[in-house]
C-alpha cells in the first residue's frame, strides 16, 4: 500500500471502500487510520480491474474488516469486487451514492462534526432515482451522522444525446440545449458544416424523438455544451478537454478585469449557454467574456441554491467535493459568494477532490451507517431480501 492518512475522528467500523470506477483507488479505513491503495485507474481497463484486485487482497491482510463499501453502480468492476469479498467473508456490501461519498470524504478528512451543505460537481455518478447526476446540493449529517443525507438542489437537467457519446462530443450538449429551447431546427445549420450534415441530423431526430437521450444534471456536460457553443470543442481528444478550454478562456478575461454583467442566480444554464451561441468565433475577447459568464452564473446560481439550503436546514459549513472543483476560476467564484453570505467553505486538502479520493467517502458513510443500530437493521432487511 502506498499511503496512509491520520483523520481528526476515529471511525466507528472497520471498512474497506473499493472506489469509483474513474481513477479507481481503494482504501482501508482502520480506527483513525485510511490506507490507501495506489491509483489504479478507469476500470474500464483490464489491468486496472486486475490492479484493483490485488489492492482489495492486500488491504484485507491487514485484519478483519465490518464492512465492504462501493459505489452504488450495479455495474462496476469495483461494486462486484465488493459484493464478492463481502459474500465470502459474511460481512455487509454497502453502496453508497456517489456525490454523497465526494462530500463524507470531506467530512472525514476534516473532523466535520457539524451537518453540512454539500455542493457535488463532476461528469457523473448514479443517482438514487437511477439517473446520472452530476451538479448537486446536499444535506449531508456530520461527524458519526454522515450516512444521513438529502438530495435539496440539482441544476437543470440536460439531454445527453447519444448516452456516453455525448461525453466525448461536447457538441452534443451544446445541440441538447438549442432543443431544449426550442431552437432544434438550428442544430443542423449550426453543426452541420463542422460534424456532418448526417450526424447532426440524426442527432436532432434523437432529440425529437427522445431516443438514447437519458437526462443528466452533471456539471461536466454544462460545461461542454458552454464549450460546444462557444466553438472550443466539437470533439474532445481527453478527458476534461472542452472543460479546460473554457476555463483558460474565462481565465483570460479575468486578466482582463472584467466583472461581466449582472444576472439572477439560477440552476438553469440554458439561456446562458444560448447567448454563448451569438458570440462571434472570430472575437477572442468576446469568447473570454462569455466563458467567463458561464462560470460566474453556474457558481453563482450555485452558491444561491447553497445559501437557500444553510438557512433552512440551519447549517453553517458548506462542503466542496468532486472533480470540477479542479476548475479554479468556478472554486474561487463559488467560494467567495458562500464567505460572503457568512459560511464557512471547505474543499479537500490531502485527498482529490475527483473520483480518487472517493474511496474515503465510502468507507466513512459505510462505518457510519453500521454505528447506527436503526441504519444497521434497515441494511440487514435489505440484504435478506437480495438472498
Amino acid at each position: 500500500m502506498n499511503e496512509r492518512a491520520t483523520l481528526p475522528r476515529r471511525a466507528p467500523a472497520r471498512v474497506l471502500a473499493c472506489g469509483a470506477f474513474l481513477k479507481n483507488r481503494a482504501g482501508r479505513l482502520d480506527g483513525e487510520h485510511f490506507a490507501w491503495s495506489a491509483l489504479h485507474g478507469d476500470l474500464g481497463e483490464a489491468d486496472a480491474c486486475r490492479a484493483l484486485d490485488a489492492s482489495a487482497a492486500a488491504l484485507l491482510a491487514g485484519g478483519p474488516v465490518d464492512a465492504i463499501a462501493h459505489d452504488l453502480h450495479p455495474d462496476f468492476h469495483s461494486t462486484r469486487v465488493a459484493v464478492a469479498l463481502a459474500a465470502r467473508l459474511g460481512v455487509p456490501a454497502l453502496a453508497v451514492q456517489h456525490h454523497h461519498a465526494h462530500i463524507a470524504a470531506v467530512i472525514a478528512e476534516q473532523g466535520l462534526a457539524q451537518p453540512v451543505i454539500g455542493i457535488a460537481l463532476d461528469g457523473v455518478g448514479l443517482g438514487t432515482d437511477g439517473t446520472a447526476w452530476g451538479g448537486e446540493v446536499l444535506w449531508v449529517g456530520g461527524g458519526e451522522a454522515a450516512h444521513r443525507w438529502q438530495r435539496i438542489a440539482h441544476l437543470q437537467p440536460l439531454a445527453l444525446p447519444g448516452g456516453d457519446v455525448a461525453a466525448r462530443e461536447p457538441w452534443r450538449m451544446a445541440a441538447a440545449v438549442l432543443h431544449a429551447l426550442g431552437r432544434g431546427d438550428e442544430i443542423e445549420r449550426r453543426f452541420g458544416p463542422v460534424v456532418g450534415t448526417q450526424p447532426a441530423r440524426l442527432l436532432r431526430s434523437m432529440l425529437d424523438r427522445r431516443l438514447n437521450c437519458p437526462g443528466t444534471t452533471s456539471a461536466g456536460r454544462w460545461f461542454d455544451a458552454a464549450a460546444g457553443a462557444l466553438g472550443l470543442s466539437v470533439k474532445q481528444g481527453a478527458e476534461a478537454e472542452a472543460a479546460i478550454a473554457l476555463e483558460r478562456a474565462a481565465a483570460q478575461a479575468l486578466e482582463r478585469r472584467h466583472d461581466g454583467v449582472p444576472f439572477a442566480p439560477s440552476l438553469d444554464l440554458r439561456g446562458v449557454v444560448a447567448d454563448a451561441f451569438e458570440v462571434p468565433r472570430d472575437d477572442d475577447a468576446a469568447i473570454a467574456r462569455a466563458a467567463l459568464h458561464f462560470h460566474h452564473a453556474m457558481a453563482d446560481g450555485l452558491a444561491d441554491a447553497a445559501v437557500q439550503a444553510a438557512q433552512q436546514h440551519g447549517a453553517g459549513t458548506v462542503v466542496l467535493g468532486g472533480g470540477c472543483f479542479m476548475n479554479r476560476v468556478l472554486t474561487e467564484r463559488l467560494a467567495a459568494r458562500l464567505q460572503a453570505r457568512g459560511l464557512a467553505v471547505h474543499a479537500p486538502q490531502s485527498t482529490p477532490c475527483g473520483d480518487a479520493g472517493l474511496a474515503l467517502g465510502q468507507a466513512w458513510v459505510a462505518a457510519c451507517t453500521l454505528a447506527d443500530p436503526l441504519a444497521a437493521a434497515q441494511q440487514q432487511d435489505a440484504l435478506e431480501l437480495e438472498h
